[in-house]
């Protein structure tokens, strides 16, 4: 029998690209089928205008009401479907991705993946037959059921985790590594993404992505190599996993020293806080975007998407640069958590092509903190429970995500008639929250250092030695990942 590849970026990579290549034309998707609804006319397009020329010229008198009407309806469809599919998601990435642990990493892979192939096919059959477009919201919940990105990405980093020994700088580069990988590679099919449209319109792009997503859920099942040694799966040992998933997450605080446990939860809620502000604004950009006066077509939603994916690439070689220099982690944080206000200010004065793209230069830096807060957390619990912890950190990441997603869509959708803008000015406001906690963490004078890691490993030994074993044997295949 072949021996397996512990390569998990080639999973990722793909994942990225069949992902990317359907979710910028989600919302436009929604959006014309909306106007079509709304404005019973056939939605306004130009090789050579933007929408907003096009339906001006052809309805002078009411082609502002519907535009206002179709933003307002497509930014709570996005509430919708945020909201329904939001507690399936959340406790199946706590359940899987603990419970990776024991079962192994693949589990919370795979399932998250046929998930995201089963809406890329509903996503399809709705487009092909032009069934109801709320059939989406359904499908996403349906989705939701096998886990989410989030259940992915946790799988993911664990698996990193397991594969890079004590830590330190080689894990935080592994974890920055894969988000370049999602970087990149959703970058070339959000770039793809408006020419595509224009040459095959939305069947060809949902097509591409579920062979690619086909191909990735092979690759997951059949050639990449577990990390974990499964013991025997009785129904006595999945009932005791079970109760084990949640105890190892009580156990991560309650195990280890007072300083440590609150340095944990203040890493936690700058890592939460942080995000809320990122994902909130960068929902609403397509929608924004589409929206007077900006009115971009197809082509320009694509080069602005590509654009924000560039961020994934410079936040990784920031993270790369500055790791190498010795910057201290939690400067490093800063940086990130300013690059994103930065950005987001920009962004909610833009009026313009030209300022909407150049909005995305200071955002160049704002993923580094998501990479580094998570190998410092990483280095703060021990090695039997990395799964614990990267269940947790995917828990709060989805639930941080569909509460953002909610309250910056009720937002824009009251205030899209008087000032779209606002909700990215929000976004820029509410990181002065983990500015704030980040400073508490610097007051406190706390070095994650590996020593300490260690100690931690020392008390769990027990516990830690199949991790031990399956990371040596992993290691044969070290050449693979340099």
């Amino acid at each position: 029998m072949m021996k397996g590849l512990y390569l998990v970026e080639p999973v990722v990579a793909l994942y990225a690209f069949s992902t990317y290549l359907t979710y910028p034309l989600v919302q436009q998707y929604v959006y014309r089928r909306l106007w079509q609804q709304l404005a019973n006319s056939t939605y306004p397009i130009s090789d050579n205008v933007s929408t907003c020329t096009t339906a001006n010229s052809s309805d002078p008198e009411n082609h502002t009401f519907y535009f206002q009407q179709v933003q307002e309806e497509a930014s709570l469809f996005s509430l919708y479907s945020q909201v329904l599919s939001a507690v399936p998601s959340l406790l199946v990435t706590l359940l899987l991705v603990a419970y990776s642990d024991r079962a192994g990493r693949k589990v919370a892979i795979v399932l998250p993946l046929v998930g995201t192939l089963l809406y890329t096919l509903s996503l399809l059959l709705v487009s092909y037959l032009e069934l109801n477009v709320y059939l989406l919201v359904g499908a996403s919940l349906l989705s939701s059921l096998f886990g989410g990105l989030g259940t992915f990405l946790g799988g993911c980093f664990a698996y990193v985790a397991d594969l890079s020994g004590g830590g330190g700088r080689r894990m935080t580069l592994r974890i920055a590594g894969l988000d370049m990988m999602i970087g990149l590679l959703s970058g070339v099919a959000a770039l793809s993404t408006g020419y595509f449209l224009r040459a095959a319109g939305f069947n060809g792009p949902f097509l591409t992505s579920a062979a690619c997503q086909v191909l990735v859920l092979l690759y997951a099942i059949f050639l990449l190599e577990e990390t974990v040694a499964r013991p025997a799966d009785t129904d006595s040992a999945r009932c005791s996993a079970v109760v084990k998933m949640f105890s190892a997450v009580y156990g991560m605080f309650i195990r280890t020293g007072a300083e440590r446990r609150m340095l944990l939860a203040l890493l936690l809620l700058i890592f939460t806080s942080f995000s809320f502000a990122y994902v909130g604004g960068f929902s609403l950009l397509t929608l924004y975007e589409l929206n007077e006066p900006l009115c971009w077509t197809e082509i320009l939603i694509g080069y602005g998407a590509a654009l924000s994916t560039t961020i994934f690439l410079f936040s990784f070689l920031g993270v790369a640069a500055l790791t190498y220099c010795g910057t201290p982690q939690l400067l490093i944080v800063l940086l990130g958590i300013l690059s994103l206000a930065t950005g987001m200010v920009m962004v909610a004065f833009s009026k313009t092509t030209l300022m909407m793209l150049l909005a995305r230069v200071p955002m160049l830096l704002s993923i580094m903190p998501f990479a580094v807060l998570r190998s410092m957390m990483s280095k703060i619990v021990s090695k039997s429970e990395q799964g614990a912890l990267f269940a947790l950190l995917s828990f709060t990441d989805v639930l941080t995500a569909n509460v953002s997603v909610a309250v910056f869509s009720i937002l824009y959708a009251t205030t899209v008639v008087w000032y779209p803008g606002l909700v990215f000015l929000l976004g820029a406001g509410l990181c002065a929250i983990p500015t704030i906690i980040l400073g508490v963490v610097y007051a406190m004078g706390v070095d994650i250092a590996e020593e300490e890691t260690a100690a931690v490993d020392e008390e769990e030994g027990e516990h830690g030695e199949r991790e031990k074993d399956v990371t040596e044997n992993a290691n044969d295949s070290e050449p693979l990942l340099s």
